[in-house]
């Protein structure tokens, strides 16, 4: 399971909150290699420019507590 902490939300107020930790779902065939598919506010995935995001890796205990609040 992979998260990113949003460090650029400019265009997307709505969308995705500053400093907020996200769940990022693995590419799809077709999407752009600069690019990250974030599940965001709206409880649905979308593709984000990886320039506004910083990718973690978080400890497995870490992701199952933090995928229990996401939901």
């Amino acid at each position: 399971m992979r998260f990113a902490i949003c460090l650029d939300n400019e265009g997307y107020d709505a969308s995705l909150e500053l400093r907020k930790i996200y769940r990022v779902l693995p590419p799809e065939g077709n999407d752009p290699k600069d690019y990250v598919r974030v599940v965001d506010e709206s409880g649905e995935d979308y593709l984000y420019h990886k320039k506004g995001f910083e990718l973690i890796d978080l400890p497995q205990r870490t992701e199952r507590k933090l995928l229990a609040t996401l939901r």
